[in-house]
């Protein structure tokens, strides 16, 4: 064995968690895990296989940092931006999701969030206090764990469902029972799913979009990983096929749209929310107990983004800016770098399941999942704790999937984005002595 003096000891990670008032792996936040293999890293000089973060493993587009650099130079830096916006960055926006939407919505329906994080608290924050009567946000998992944290910080009833046992047909079912009786005010999810990769049907999407409108609920649909289901070419701007949206099947619509792994912008914290301008219009009586104004859009602003952070860095709007007039006029292909992650996960597949693995949800109806940014494995007789811990002990960092509110199989989360090829080695080599611990 190499210097590394793999597998890292029991005693060890009981010891970093001890150090760190973890009560076990499998119940540990992203950032508590990540705590975790700097201890084990410091004390034992091995360097992880880090599969536990999203953190996007592409660099930023020169577009984008060229556009950031003369926003700079033209002292922008010194200057508050628009609360909701900069008007360039706002018209790019409105015309990204007529592209690749084909959704057609006002710019000023366009509000600029310091990254999708403050985009979903802002929905928790305003659209589910519409109404004193009903409060509650629907979770449809395994999910983002960190938005049912910003729920439970707001103290809003929180319900959830693990969307394995309900897909195609069975949805309808189950999305009606809670939301007739428990004051469903949002519903959120992600499409392509973190962490499982999984991606809605139209017939899904359609299916939420009819509960949404019988019940009146604000649905938020997180496109963190816009575009990025590999199975079909959504790179054409204007041109089918399109990114499936919920925003076809409601007005009802809230989409979180994020910089940070499609175009690999995530350190400069600039998302964007993008609300239905029927949505935006709509005045809600009890907007007026958390603010000064009625009107939905007006608060997501007022009350949601003045609030939190009066707006996100000026000049990292420009250079979102310049890189979605590129992609909008169709100079700069965004989907196409970002195959890299489909092969990542292509040839890491491979390797779990050469090495006793199953992947865990591996299917869209009948339908194999696409190869992406996450994908999920089991490891048969072992639950989660015993998984997780195996794994780190082997120099190998994941996150368990029972934070993401999944209720299937004890499973883990496996990111790509930090795995390129010239790792793949040494993937095989931990993986391999996994069995034997």
């Amino acid at each position: 064995m190499t210097q590394e003096n793999l597998p890292i000891s029991a005693r060890l990670v009981e010891e970093a968690l001890e150090s760190m008032g973890i009560r076990e792996l499998a119940s540990a936040s992203i950032r508590e895990v990540v705590a975790v293999i700097k201890y084990l890293e410091n004390k034992t000089g091995i360097i992880m296989v880090r599969m536990d973060m999203g953190i996007p493993g592409l660099p930023t587009p020169t577009i984008g940092i060229e556009s950031e650099i003369e926003a700079l130079r033209q002292g922008k830096c010194s200057q508050y931006g628009q609360i909701d916006g900069i008007p360039e960055l706002k018209k790019e926006i409105a015309l990204f999701v007529k592209n690749f939407l084909d959704v057609e919505v006002s710019e000023r329906s366009c509000i600029v969030t310091a990254g999708s994080m403050m985009g979903s608290m802002i929905t928790f924050m305003v659209a589910a206090k519409r109404e004193k009567s009903r409060q509650g946000v629907l979770f449809i998992d395994p999910g983002f764990p960190v938005q049912k944290k910003q729920a439970n910080v707001m103290n809003l009833p929180v319900f959830s469902f693990d969307i394995y046992h309900y897909r195609g047909e069975k949805l309808y079912e189950k999305l009606e029972d809670i939301c007739a009786k428990n004051g469903i005010s949002v519903i959120i999810y992600s499409n392509p799913n973190n962490p499982t990769w999984v991606c809605l049907t139209e017939d899904e999407l359609k299916t939420i979009g009819e509960i949404a409108n019988r019940h009146d609920i604000v649905v938020a649909e997180d496109l963190a990983y816009f575009g990025m289901d590999f199975r079909h070419d959504y790179s054409r701007p204007g041109k089918p096929p399109y990114q499936p949206t919920i925003a076809k099947y409601t007005d009802n619509y809230i989409l979180l749209i994020s910089s940070s792994k499609v175009l690999s912008f995530a350190g400069q914290r600039v998302g964007m929310l993008v609300v239905s301008d029927a949505l935006y219009n709509r005045e809600y009586t009890n907007l007026l107990s958390i603010g000064d104004n009625n009107k939905l859009g007006t608060s997501l602003v007022m009350d949601g983004v003045y609030v939190i952070s009066a707006g996100t860095s000026h000049t990292a709007q420009y250079g979102l800016a310049g890189m979605l007039r590129a992609v909008n006029n169709g100079s700069y292909n965004f989907i196409e770098p970002l195959k890299e992650y489909a092969f990542r996960a292509h040839e890491m597949k491979k390797l779990f399941i050469q090495n006793g693995f199953e992947i865990l949800y591996d299917k869209d109806g009948m339908e194999d999942i696409a190869d992406g940014f996450y994908f999920t494995v089991t490891y048969p007789g072992l639950d989660e704790n015993e998984l997780i811990t195996r794994l780190i002990r082997c120099g190998l960092g994941t996150i368990s999937l029972r934070i993401t509110g999944s209720k299937g199989k004890a499973g883990v989360r496996i990111s790509v984005s930090m795995v390129d090829k010239e790792k793949f080695t040494t993937l095989n080599q931990r993986l391999s002595m996994f069995e034997s611990l």
